[in-house]
Order: C-alpha cells, then structure tokens, then sequence
C-alpha cells in the first residue's frame, strides 16, 4: 500500500492536472460538437421528484399524465399575458419621465402640463425681444393667402357636394420638371442628355364610387389630460385633525342593534328637531283664502236663486188667483145675466156654436163614407151596431170598441186556482194527460170550422151549391159505419183519457201496498202486459 492512499486529497490540483482535466473537456466538446445540444425528459423510473417546467423538459411530445401538475407542452393551453405597462423613458438627464402616462395617446404636439416647472410664471421679457415683435407685412399677406385659399376649398367642396349636378373638379396647374439621366451616352435616352418632364394631374370621375371604406369606426381619442396635482410634503397628523376626522357613530331612532342607552339629548341632536324651523308655505294662505271666497260666492248665488225661484212662485200663485177671481167674476155675471167684457155680443157665440155643429155633422159625414167604402159584411153590421148603447154591446157578448192604451193579456194565463201543480198533475210524472181538454171548446168554433161561409160566391161550387148546403156531410154528429152510437160528441175530435186504465190500477196498487197480492183479474192483466212488452 502506498503512502498516497492514506493521505487526504488535496484541495488544490497542480499544474499538470488542471491541463490534463482541459484537455479532457476540449476532447469531450469535439466529440460532441456535430450532434445538438438536447435536453430530454429522464426515462421511464427514474422521474421521482422531477417536475417539466421548460419546453425542453416536453421533448417533442405531450404532456406527462403520470405526473400531476399544471403542464403546457409547446405553450399549448397556457394564458397569454397581456400588460398595458409603459416602457421605462428616460430624459435627457437620466430621470425617469413619470408623465408617460399623461401622454400615452395624445399627440406629440399637446401641451400637457405635468411638472412643477409647468406652473411657474414665465419670466418677464423686454419690449425689444425678437418673441414679442409684431410679424412684418410680408409674413401677413402669405398667411393670409393661405387662409383664404383654404377657406375656398372647403366652402367650394361643400357647395359641389350639396348641388345635384356635381361638376369634375379643377385640375391643378402642369408642373415641369427637369430630368437628367444617370446614364449618359448615344445608346441611352436617344442620345440626350436631359428631358423635361410634365407632370399633369389625373382627370377624376365625378361618378366614381370611394375606392377606400370610409366608415370604419375608429376608437375614440384618449380623454383631455388630467390637471397637475401638486403634492405638499407629508406633515404629522395632529390631536385636533384627529378629532376633526373621527367620524361619530350613527344614532338612530329606530334602529339600534347593539342595545347601546343612548341619552335623550343625543337623539334629539341626532334628529335634527330643534334645528329645523317651521316654514308655512304661502300657497296655504292663497288656497285658505281662495276657499273662503269660493263659498261666500257660492252662497250668495244661491240665495239669489233661491229669491229668484221665491219671486217666480209668487207671481204664478198670483196668476193663478187673478185667474180665478176673474172665473168666478164670469160666472156671477152669466148666473146675473150680465155679459161680460170678454164677449163682444152674442154674434160670436153664435159663430162659435154654428162652427161647432159643422164640425160634428163633417165627421159624420166621413163615418158615412168609411161605412160605405167597407166590405158588404161589415157595412151591415156596422150599421147594425151603429145606434146600440155600451150596456146593450155589453149585454150581447160584443167586444169594446173603444182603443185602450193598457196592454192586453190572455186570461187563461192566470192561473189563479191552481199554483205550481198545473201542468205537473200535482207532482205525479207518470200520468199522461196532455189531451185534457178539448181542443178549442167554443160554440162557434165546433158548428163552422167545417163548414164553408156563407157570403163564399156560388160559382166556386157551380150548381151542387144548394146541395151541399142541404148535405150534413160535414156534420160532427154523423157517425161512421161500424161506429159507437151510444156516445154523442159536443165538438169535431174527441180523446179518451186513459184508455188502458194504468191510473186506476197505480192508484189500486199503492191504496192496497207492497205486502198485499193483486188480485187474480189483476195479476191476468199484468201478465198480459208482461207477454206484451216481450214481444214488443
């Protein structure tokens, strides 16, 4: 065993080993220097605590699933950051320009006041400096060629768009320009050695659609700058700011979650009571005073009317006497014999009783002719009739001639013997008695309802006439052959009411009850009913 192996290693190597450690690595560079430089994941069992952060960790594949944290392989899924932070700027004395930020989208030309130099007062100059000295005439004219011509545009722009027939626009004057070639020589530009150029501007179509889009939305501009702020040092807060600062805590009337006692003065103070003062606002007086002028208005008027009214009644109670006095003067003076001054002689009245008498013997005289003008039937009982009294009409079954304005009703709608048991047979369904009465019972009705009228003209029945009329072939008493000659009708159809007797036995069945058996005509009967319905 050597003595090397049981000394330390040494800290420092010496010379001939650090030049054979280079040589090592300048070897190991050239053997790897055609090949490129890559990192790669580590196999399959050694990836224990290793996490892919770079993309040279991902190789050219995917994401490691075995291993879970957040990856992003080729930057795949993973948020782009967006800032808005302004670039450091720097001024001409190496400070840092803090009004970057005032500046950010106004113009280079904007005054944008951002500096404590900004506010103070320029200083004052002489009257002899070349800044206040008034321009001289030459510089006056070619500014106001300048505003002139641009004015003349604009105003003569506006008025071509607005005409309807828009003329081309005005070409701009030819501009000659002096052109010498590079190249010089017999083989280049004919030989010449400068041409002359004119320079025309391009005749516009007037028709012609914009060839840009114009209506484009453009962001709009940055706001005006924000004013300077100028911040004073910072000074120490004080007791009294402190107090002027502290906000009191709220003292409600209403609401007090914590339950705090608060003293009455304080929640007077709180509401404010005894600061606010009592304001009556004016329009109250206005309205009061508007009301009150209203109702003594309104009372006057109708005291006013109701004189009125008292007035008018007055006078219509004295017409009505002055009327009646003058009545009662008239009738003393006709009981006395005396004419009265209304009466101009006994012509008038005499002319009156005469007009009258003409007046009744005229409508007389048109009784005759309507009587006259009517159908020969009515004519005779017309003039029958004419001359009877209303007891005789009355006495001979006649209707009232006279027109009565009351509304006239049937008679045998008044059912005032029987109540809600008419038309119901007391209550009973089962009965059938829709054919309880004779149909139109009247004397007249059964003796001419077959029969032909009297005044019919004979020659719709020709000769036989005479022999129908002799003829009972239409006569309700006569029987057919084969008929009952023991009952005699009273009109021309008659009904028997319960032919089958089905009222009769009900009525026997319910006097006799359930418990009781019929009888054996009654059982008979009920099982020909039986074989009856069975059949039917």
């Amino acid at each position: 065993m050597s003595l090397t192996s049981f000394l330390p290693a040494p800290t420092q190597l010496s010379q001939d080993q650090l030049e054979a450690e280079e040589r090592l690595r300048a070897q190991k560079s050239h053997s790897t220097a055609l090949v490129a430089s890559r990192r790669e994941p580590p196999p399959y069992g050694h990836r224990k605590g290793w996490v892919p952060r770079s993309l040279e960790d991902f190789g050219d594949g995917g994401a490691f699933p075995e291993i879970h944290v957040a990856q992003f392989p080729l930057e795949m899924g993973r948020k782009k950051k967006t800032s808005n932070a302004l670039a450091v700027q720097v001024d001409a004395e190496g400070k840092i320009k803090y009004d970057a930020i005032a500046r950010q989208g106004q113009g280079k030309d904007k005054v944008i006041f951002s500096k404590y130099t900004d506010l103070l007062p320029k200083e004052v100059l002489k009257d002899n400096a070349q800044e206040l000295q008034r321009p001289d005439e030459e510089v006056v004219r070619e500014l106001t060629e300048k505003t002139r011509s641009a004015l003349e545009k604009q105003v003569s722009q506006k008025i071509a768009a607005a005409m309807p027939v828009r003329a081309a626009d005005k070409q701009a004057p030819a501009q000659y320009i002096r052109y010498t070639p590079s190249q010089q020589g017999v083989a280049f530009n004919s030989g010449a050695k400068q041409r002359v150029i004119r320079m025309v501007e391009m005749q516009k179509d007037p028709m012609e659609p914009p060839r840009f889009k114009i209506n484009k939305k453009i962001p709009r501009g940055p706001p005006s700058p924000p004013a300077p702020v100028m911040h004073s040092p910072s000074r120490k807060m004080t007791v009294k700011e402190q107090q002027e600062w502290k906000i009191p805590p709220c003292i409600s009337n209403w609401k007090n979650a914590k339950g705090y006692t608060i003293p009455l003065d304080k929640r007077l103070a709180a509401d404010g009571r005894g600061l606010q003062t009592v304001h009556i606002n004016e329009n109250f007086a206005k309205l009061a005073e508007a009301l009150y002028i209203a109702d003594r208005k309104a009372r006057e008027a109708v005291e006013m009317r109701a004189q009125v009214e008292k007035k008018m009644a007055q006078k219509e109670k004295e017409k009505k006497e002055e009327k009646l006095r003058e009545l009662a003067q008239m009738a003393r003076d006709q009981r006395a014999g005396i004419k009265s001054h209304g009466d101009k002689g006994g012509e008038d009245s005499e002319a009156r009783e005469r007009d009258m008498i003409r007046h009744d013997r005229r409508k007389d005289r048109q009784h005759d002719r309507n009587i006259s003008r009517a159908a020969p039937d009515k004519r005779s009982k017309l003039q029958r009739d004419q001359d009877r009294d209303v007891s005789e009409l009355i006495a001979l079954g006649k209707p009232n001639p006279r027109t009565s304005s009351e509304a006239q009703y049937d008679q045998r709608l008044f059912n005032q013997s029987k109540g809600m048991d008419s038309g119901f047979a007391g209550g009973e369904d089962e009965t059938y008695n829709v054919y309880d009465q004779p149909f139109r019972s009247g004397r007249d009705m059964a003796s001419n309802i077959y029969r032909p009228t009297k005044n019919v003209d004979k020659d719709a029945y020709a000769d036989d006439f005479d022999s129908l009329m002799q003829n009972n072939r239409f006569a309700p008493d006569k029987e057919f052959s084969g008929s009952d000659h023991g009952q005699r009708r009273e009109g021309p159809v008659q009904f028997e009411e319960d032919p089958f007797g089905l009222d009769k036995f009900l009525e026997q069945a319910k006097q006799h009850g359930g418990s009781k058996r019929p009888s054996t005509s009654n059982r008979s009967k009920d099982d020909y009913h039986d074989k009856k319905r069975r059949k039917e």
